[in-house]
């Protein structure tokens, strides 16, 4: 699906404070564009569902201004924005049945019945729920009641629909099942979704762009692949996906190009942004770019004590120390003839310079 470019939400220099002393938020600039699907990503108390619930107004901001199609909702009630909103605990109403569920919002904004019936047959086609209308929401599976609670959102046509932790409560596979359908969803409508989750691989899965969070500010929002593939600041590289994170100092710089010292060794990488000699640094490194016992040179290549490793199906988890530094970890794939290696060894590993970003030390 083409994403169009034009903004359709924007926060403006928004502040959000409880008790008027701690800032949850302390100065949110974001925008989201029309058809997109945009996940807020952080840990818990990052401040994700806290931007959730002013945009839906359910919270209030303590400064700055939400703008949605360019005009202020600060004025308006939150069964005025047009927005439809999904949440982790299904919200349905256990005495009323699927169809009554999806109903009620049409009800409340007045849709005529014929009408009412048309949309709530095409919101339950959506969720392939076709033939449960009739059924109560205790009769109904938790992956079903969320459909359930999805097709709400969506009955009434909103412009916007929003999803806080929706799959948290489901185990891993119905959650992986409905992942896709949500997906699936979105696309097909083109309808904007801004979604809220802690879990990474959830919303690489799910995403256009996603934002991460942390301590209330956004530290990088780009497309799941340049999020994983060139993270911006150490946090995000901590937080998204696994990353050897290697402390140390900018010793030449060459362009784009430094050598960082690690303990008594020299690492070259790749400068996410200018550093100058003297500067500290970390090392961002893959685990799946190390290659054990590398057939070729690589422009690091050092040699590493095997600690451990673990078995995780379709790769070998192992973990080395080098620089006098333990738990470096390298991915290696799970195919015949792979082992013979044995924690106590001695190994070579290798790394490009590319796959190597020396990020600002944000430990100080």
């Amino acid at each position: 699906m083409s994403i169009a470019t034009d903004t359709q939400i924007e926060f403006i220099n928004i502040s959000k404070s409880y008790d008027g002393k701690t800032m949850v938020l302390p100065n949110l600039n974001m925008s989201v564009r029309r058809g997109e699907f945009l996940t807020l990503l952080g840990p818990s108390g990052s401040g994700k569902t806290t931007c959730l619930m002013m945009l839906a107004g359910f919270e209030t901001p303590t400064s700055g201004e939400i703008r949605v199609n360019g005009e202020s909702v600060h004025n308006l009630p939150p069964q005025k924005r047009d927005m439809g909103m999904v949440f982790q605990n299904y919200a349905l109403f256990p005495h009323m049945t699927v169809g009554q569920n999806l109903s009620f919002p049409l009800e409340v904004r007045g849709t005529a019945p014929d009408e009412r019936a048309r949309r709530v047959q095409r919101a339950l086609e959506i969720v392939r729920l076709e033939d449960y209308g009739d059924r109560r929401p205790g009769q109904l599976s938790g992956g079903q009641q969320q459909r359930v609670a999805i097709a709400r959102a969506l009955v009434f046509e909103p412009g916007v629909v929003l999803m806080d932790e929706p799959l948290g409560a489901l185990d891993r596979r119905l959650r992986e099942q409905l992942q896709l359908e949500i997906r699936s969803i979105q696309r097909e409508l083109g309808v904007t979704m801004v979604y809220v989750t802690h879990d990474q691989q959830e919303a690489m899965t799910l995403s256009d762009r996603i934002a991460v969070f942390n301590h209330g500010e956004i530290q990088q929002v780009a497309a799941p692949e340049t999020l994983y593939e060139e993270p911006a600041r150490e946090f995000v590289a901590r937080f998204v996906g696994d990353n050897n994170l290697l402390r140390g100092t900018v010793r030449s710089v060459d362009g784009e190009v430094c050598k960082v010292q690690v303990g008594e060794g020299l690492v070259e990488a790749f400068m996410v942004e200018p550093l100058e000699v003297g500067d500290q640094t970390v090392l961002a490194i893959r685990p799946e770019r190390v290659v054990l016992s590398p057939s070729m040179e690589y422009s690091n290549t050092v040699t590493a004590s095997v600690d451990d490793m673990v078995f995780q199906g379709d790769h070998w988890r192992v973990s080395v120390t080098t620089f006098n530094q333990p738990e470096f970890v390298v991915k290696i794939p799970n195919f015949i003839g792979q082992g013979g290696i044995l924690p106590g060894d001695r190994v070579r590993v290798g790394w490009t310079v590319i796959d190597c970003r020396a990020l600002p030390d944000e430990s100080r």
